[in-house]
């Protein structure tokens, strides 16, 4: 009984490296991956996407395991067109992953996806914070209303935080509607 078991293990180790078929997701083979995604944000990256990541679709691909669906797309950046990927999980959109030659920055919309400290898309802005002052400041590179904290102890996560306002675009809300908000993106950079 114990052989089988080694050997249904180095089976799947085999396939899940030895693949010729490049869209048959191999990994979904792999034992560890049998059970979901345990992706989690640190201070290293998004699970097994970090700095060292290649920017390609293979590699984001293995990095993320089966429950994720990786596609590419172009878009501009001052002036430059860059590729950048989306990893859908059940056709709605999760992660977004960007950078140049190795990954730079992950975008986390996908509400099973925690930092290592518990938070989650959905976190309320005063679970984390007290105030905006000297934490926060408004969201520029978005197309909605939003504000972006740096997380507390941290050099490379960032949250998004969104809600209702009505105030002008460019300016922060204050601390009483901040605490109405709560996290629409956790973001990952290098």
């Amino acid at each position: 009984m114990k052989s089988l078991r080694v050997m249904v293990c180095g089976t799947a180790l085999l396939l899940s490296g030895c693949s010729t078929l490049s869209n048959v997701p191999w990994s979904a083979a792999n034992p560890w991956n049998w059970f979901g995604s345990s992706l989690e944000v640190t201070e290293q990256g998004v699970g097994d996407l970090s700095g060292t990541t290649p920017l390609e679709e293979s590699a984001i691909t293995d990095a993320l395991g089966s429950d994720y669906r990786v596609r590419s797309g172009m878009k501009t950046d001052n002036g430059n067109i860059v590729r950048y990927f989306e990893a859908l999980k059940d056709d709605q959109l999760a992660l977004v992953v960007n950078g140049d030659t190795t990954v730079s920055r992950v975008e986390v919309l996908d509400k099973d996806v925690p930092t290592e400290s518990g938070v989650s898309i959905g976190t309320p802005f005063t679970d984390l914070y007290d105030k905006a002052y000297g934490n926060c400041q408004s969201a520029s590179d978005t197309q909605s209303k939003s504000v972006s904290c740096k997380a507390p102890g941290s050099e490379h996560i960032h949250y998004l935080f969104s809600g209702p306002w009505s105030g002008p675009e460019g300016l922060m809300p204050p601390d009483d509607v901040l605490k109405r908000w709560s996290v629409e993106r956790i973001i990952w950079q290098r």
